[in-house]
Parts: C-alpha cells; structure tokens; sequence
C-alpha cells in the first residue's frame, strides 16, 4: 500500500484529473475554452513538478537543516522552468495569445496547489 502514499502517484493521479478535465472541455462542455497547447502545458507541468520534486526529495536527504532553501529553490526552478517555456512558445508563434496565457496559469496554479498539499502532507509527520 506504498504506492498509493507516495507523491509520485498523486502526481499522477493529479495530472489524469487535469488531463480529464480538459479532455472533458475540449470535448464536450467548450471547446473553445482549451487552446490547442493545453496538452503540451500540462505534459510540462506533470514532468517540472516529477523532476523538481526528486530534486528537492534527493537535496533533502543531504541536509535537512537547509530544508526552507531547498523548497525555495525548487519553487524558483519550476518559476524560471516557466517563464522559459511560455518565452519559447512566444517566440515560436502561438495563436491565440490570452487563452494559451489563461491555460497555462489555470494549470500553473493548479499545479501549485499540488505542491502546497504536499508540502503540507509531509511536514504534519514532522511537526508532532
């Protein structure tokens, strides 16, 4: 019953709900709410948040006494990971400007909330 405890498999059950949901948009309720790089943005944030989440899991395990600064360099690597991302897809001309910047920040946003939930998961054992 490990798996089902573990961050990675919330993060994946995370991004299948995100990925329901906006199937469930583009498909049946509007479509026209999705942009077409609605996919590309949560592929991103599903592998951002796997790779930082290692990240920060593996520098905690050397020195847990720099636990803050750990957690807020992970959070500047999934900001500057992002603004990367939206400057490279500007620069490459993506149509539909609002909505793709509406998308990406409703998934941004939603990924931080994951983030702030398993922040919280994992310091309740350790405030006891």
């Amino acid at each position: 019953m490990k798996i089902r405890n573990s961050t990675h498999f919330k993060l994946f059950l995370f991004t299948s709900l995100i990925a329901l949901i906006g199937w469930l948009m583009q498909s049946v309720l509007k479509p026209e709410w999705v942009h077409t790089k609605f996919w590309e943005i949560i592929l991103f944030y599903g592998l951002l948040t796997l790779f930082s989440g290692l990240l920060i899991q593996y520098l905690i395990k050397i020195s847990k006494e720099n636990f803050a600064s750990i957690l807020l360099l992970g959070t500047i690597i999934r900001f500057l990971a992002s603004i990367v991302f939206i400057g490279v897809l500007l620069y490459l001309g993506v149509e539909n400007l609002i909505l793709f910047v509406v998308n990406f920040f409703v998934v941004y946003l939603l990924y931080l909330l994951f983030d702030i939930y398993a922040l919280i998961t994992n310091l309740r054992p350790h405030s006891k």
